[in-house]
């Protein structure tokens, strides 16, 4: 297994970090924000596995020190190898997303990364889940299902639960609701993203997979029809965040039987073909999108 080579310019960032001992001096002189200086300092000590400063202050530790001998050998080596162009320019990432992954996950935290790395211009494009349709040039692509991708390298981003959720108004029509047979009758949206299967069996009902109403194939989708009062939705907490914190959608009741949180047999994958990693920019963007899906 080749060896993983931290990014350049989180390289530059502790160096300069380590001679200042001053974000805000070591971010004016790399022309970055503050956060961008300790989100940099962050993202290498979890490459190394180390931490490099001990204290407020900024004093390296032991590792750090050794770290930063090694680190300045290298800086001084490539400085003296000469270069061509003396503006390389801004580093270009070309990411695909799955629709509902795009809008509640990746959008709401992209700000920190555009700040954390101002040299590199995304262009984000759509990929649709289990389909697996993305563009051909994309350099990082995020994938919903089941993780048998042979044709390229990936790593899972997180794996969710499921819950029914639907618009309060409806709650408040077709309810109560105690039991897991009391959806028996009720309009039930449907998506070969999320089958109901899955909740059905993990509460002992000997149900089929619905075959009528209305049906999506996007998630984002199926919460804008069970906000609008459709039906029950079955859907990810962190995908129907934006829904559930403006009381668009919420649980069917209180009861243990629609609190339960039944593991989905789908995930989300970050994919790449092989060597997309030894661009630094590549792999600045996937260790971001690791943290921020924790």
């Amino acid at each position: 297994m080749a060896v993983r080579i931290p990014p350049i310019q989180c390289l530059l960032t502790f160096e300069a970090l380590a001679r200042l001992r001053s974000v805000t001096q070591a971010a004016e002189e790399l022309c970055v924000t503050p956060s961008a200086v300790s989100h940099r300092v962050k993202q290498l000590e979890q490459v190394l596995g180390v931490k490099l400063f001990g204290r407020a202050d900024f004093s390296l530790t032991t590792e750090g020190s050794e770290y930063l001998a090694h680190v300045r050998e290298g800086l001084a080596t490539l400085q003296r190898f000469p270069s061509r162009q003396a503006n390389p320019g801004r580093r270009k990432l070309r990411l695909a997303v799955t629709p509902t992954f795009a809008r509640s996950i990746v959008m709401p935290r992209l700000k920190q990364f555009a700040e954390a790395y101002p040299e590199i211009d995304i262009t984000m494009q759509v990929s649709i889940p289990l389909l697996d349709v993305v563009a051909e040039d994309a350099d990082l692509t995020v994938r919903f299902g089941t993780g048998r991708y042979a044709d390229v390298e990936h790593v899972c981003l997180t794996k969710d639960v499921v819950v029914p959720l639907a618009a309060p108004g409806f709650v408040r029509e077709h309810g109560p609701f105690v039991t897991a047979s009391d959806l028996e009758g009720v309009p039930l949206l449907r998506s070969p993203l999320e089958p109901w299967r899955t909740w059905f069996a993990a509460n002992h009902l000997d149900w089929p997979e619905p075959t009528d109403g209305s049906q999506f194939n996007d998630i984002g989708l199926m919460c804008d029809g069970a906000a609008a009062g459709m039906g029950v939705a079955l859907v990810r907490p962190k995908l129907g965040a934006p829904w559930i914190e403006h009381g668009a959608l919420v649980r069917l009741g209180e009861s243990e039987v629609f609190n339960r949180e039944v593991p989905s047999p789908h995930a989300h994958y970050l994919c790449w073909r092989a060597g997309t990693m030894e661009r630094w920019e590549c792999a600045a963007f996937a260790e971001w999108l690791k943290q921020a899906t924790r």
